[in-house]
Parts: structure tokens; sequence; C-alpha cells
């Protein structure tokens, strides 16, 4: 199965989609599957429900640090190198979807209690964010 397949598989299990995204990548970069998920973990529904980025954007940006990130204030370089790359996969998230926060991806406010209420009624979080992990793995393959 292709990393983009078990990241929409993931997602599909219940795991939250910057865990889905963040978890089939990390192990190239030492992290076990365990210390991925939690890592990721409270970035799911716009961090962690407040309306924000995207967890697939975030689990993207965890994985683009794990690569490529600095490990010491010196690292200059390596910090540019980051920042580029979250821009540009930045960049092309919301070239094919238009925006890289919750609220506008899924067309409601999961911070609000009644924005949650609608989507777990009309089920958009299984509707719609299927194809955002996917897109978010694809990128990343890209990229990497």
């Amino acid at each position: 199965m292709s990393r983009v397949d078990e990241a929409v598989s993931r997602f599909s299990e219940g795991f939250s989609c910057s865990q889905a995204v963040c978890s089939v990548f990390a192990g190239d970069y030492g992290l076990t599957d365990e210390q991925a998920l939690k890592v990721a973990s409270g970035f799911g529904g716009g961090m962690g429900q407040t309306g924000g980025t995207c967890g697939v954007v975030s689990g993207a940006v965890i994985v683009l640090g794990l690569a490529y990130g600095a490990t010491s204030p010196d690292e200059k370089e390596a910090k540019a190198k980051t920042y580029a790359l979250v821009q540009e996969f930045v960049a092309e998230f919301s070239r094919r979807h238009g925006a890289v926060d919750c609220p506008a991806l899924l067309g409601c406010d999961l911070a609000t209690p009644e924005g949650r209420e609608r989507a777990r009624q009309e089920g958009l979080t299984r509707k719609v964010c299927p194809a955002y992990v996917r897109s978010a793995a694809e990128i990343l393959e890209q990229m990497l």
C-alpha cells in the first residue's frame, strides 16, 4: 500500500488527520509509530478543534521538520530550508483547496458547539477530510 493510501486508511480507522499524515512518514526520520501518533495527536480539528490550521497541514509541517529541521541555533540554513519547504507545502495545499484552516475547508467552525454539531450531523469530516489527507500525503511524497 502506498503511503498516500496508508494515510487515508489510518484516517478512516479513526486516527486524526494530523496523525494519519505524520505517522506514515515519521518512521523515515527516527520516530516510532507510537511517537509519531502522540506528537501529532493535538493537531486534529484545526489544532485541537480551535478552528486553526488543518491537521493535515500541521502533520505535514511536523514531517518537514523531521526531514530538514535544525537541531541547533547555529543551523541557519536548515531553518531557512525548512521554512521555505513549509511555505511551498502551504502554497500547494492552498492552490489545491483554497485554504489551510479547518473552518474554510469544512465550511463550519469546529471551535464552536454549533459547528461541531453540524460537522457531526452532516458527517463532514468523513466526507471531505479524506481528500485533504490524500492531498497532503501526495504533496509530501513529491517534496521528500
